[in-house]
């Protein structure tokens, strides 16, 4: 038996080595009886405290139990992460996997197919996964491509965070996420329910109705006027209340939640008292809008990084078309204080990026501006995690390392309740009790062989 400091006791090091090769790290969990995960320090997203010297053991991609001290069980596969700080899989609550803004972004709808846009997603959810995302709300899309996509990761075909998505957003005519916007007349038509965009209750409840026929597992919506959208308004209201109110009773009965895309106040208002779930964004939210949602208990995702990612890009001539541009430099600069504001009040937080705006992969940027706010390290990671699993109504699946629960866990080599930013640079990501990355060790450095002594 050898001894090797940073990663445990290890014998047959070559055998080990070469069986890892030859077989990968699947072939050794199927010959092993479950997985042991030693972690120095542990984030308890329950209590936002970090806890030390914990094993946690895996079975069969859930957590089976987390106990104090290191004690490997026979034929576990060890995991030694005793120099790291475990954690539970991150969650972003308002992706969009299939763009990535750039000059080019608004001819795509012109010149990119759907296998396009597939395409993009694929490589933007291994980006996602590998930043330590292991789920992630996906907020609207074209050709329900995320619809696919979500079935491809789960059926292991491709690599990815767990998806949550709302297929196509639904916008009323010229809203936010009219797809239609800005096209000459004659590419105008007259998109409709299954296109996404309605005009009163009954079509409403026939976008929603057809979002679920087409496998979304949520509603998104544009309740008031966006930045990118090649249109004049970022704020104004475009939903009337029965609208609303048909979207939210019609999505209750299909058992789907309901997102907002919102910067306005008076369409926060009358979304939060339609009973939306979440309100995106949150740009002009004053004490009256706080009020409202800690009365109804609805929870605000900030996207800072997309305010942060306008904000720069509206001082670059060219960049943004010119109905854009004074929206982008308007808007962006106000969401960092809004977020500052409604932590400060005790709105209920989940983590959201609006990546797609921003690059993917890049997610955990959203951290340290949370932090910059003055939310506290421990809330932002819980609102990752814990609040983010509430949101999604998953909170018995996902969000904490605990019994019972899928084994979605990240590490990172620091401390991120001392330097936030080390969630930008993580090292170790599993996910459904597969390892997707590891620390830059060779196998045999960090896996035990199965039957030997922790």
């Amino acid at each position: 038996m050898t001894k090797n400091t940073k990663w445990g006791y290890l014998t047959n090091r070559a055998a080990v080595a070469i069986m890892s090769i030859c077989v990968g790290l699947t072939g050794l969990q199927v010959q092993a009886q479950g997985t042991a995960i030693y972690a120095g320090k542990l984030f308890d997203s329950s209590s936002g405290k970090l806890l030390e010297n914990r094993t946690v053991h895996i079975v069969d991609g859930r957590v089976e139990s987390v106990q104090k001290g290191f004690a490997k069980r026979d034929r576990e596969i060890l995991v030694d992460l005793r120099d790291f700080t475990v954690l539970p899989g991150l969650m972003d609550m308002h992706s969009h996997l299939t763009y990535e803004f750039g000059p080019q972004a608004y001819m795509e709808s012109y010149t990119w197919n759907p296998a396009d846009f597939t395409l993009r997603g694929v490589d933007a959810a291994r980006r996602t996964l590998l930043a330590g995302f292991t789920t992630v709300r996906n907020l609207g899309d074209q050709d329900n491509v995320t619809v696919s996509l979500r079935k491809a990761i789960d059926a292991g075909i491709v690599e990815g965070p767990r998806i949550y998505t709302a297929g196509k957003s639904i916008a009323t005519t010229g809203g936010h996420a009219d797809p239609t916007n800005g096209r000459r007349w004659d590419l105008m038509g007259n998109p409709g329910p299954v296109e996404g965009v309605i005009n009163g209750p009954a079509s409403a409840r026939e976008a929603v109705r057809q979002r679920y026929k087409e496998g979304a597992d949520l509603i998104k919506i544009t309740a008031t006027g966006g930045v990118l959208s090649v249109a004049k308004s970022g704020q104004n209201p475009q939903f009337m209340m029965d609208e609303l109110e048909a979207i939210v009773a019609t999505a209750r009965d299909y058992g789907l939640t309901v997102a907002v895309h919102a910067h306005g106040k008076e369409g926060m208002i009358r979304a939060i008292r339609a009973g939306v779930d979440s309100i995106e964004h949150g740009t002009y939210m004053d004490d009256e809008v706080i009020n409202l949602m800690r009365r109804n208990n609805t929870w605000f995702v900030p996207t800072l990084m997309a305010g942060e990612w306008v904000t720069e890009k509206s001082a670059i001539e060219g960049f943004l078309p010119d109905i854009v541009r004074p929206k982008a430099a308007t808007i962006g600069p106000l969401m960092l204080g809004t977020f500052s504001r409604a932590y400060k009040r005790g709105v209920k937080i989940a983590f959201g990026t609006d990546t797609g705006v921003t690059r993917h992969g890049d997610n955990a940027r959203e951290f340290v501006l949370m932090v910059q706010g003055g939310m506290a390290p421990a809330d932002a990671i819980r609102s990752a995690t814990w609040h983010a699993a509430q949101l999604l109504q998953v909170q018995d699946e996902l969000g904490s390392i605990s019994e019972g629960k899928m084994a979605d866990i990240i590490a990172v080599a620091g401390n991120p309740l001392e330097d936030i930013s080390e969630l930008q640079r993580v090292q170790f990501v599993m996910k459904g009790g597969k390892i997707y990355k590891e620390p830059s060790q060779p196998a045999a450095d960090i896996f035990v062989e199965p039957g030997e002594p922790g």
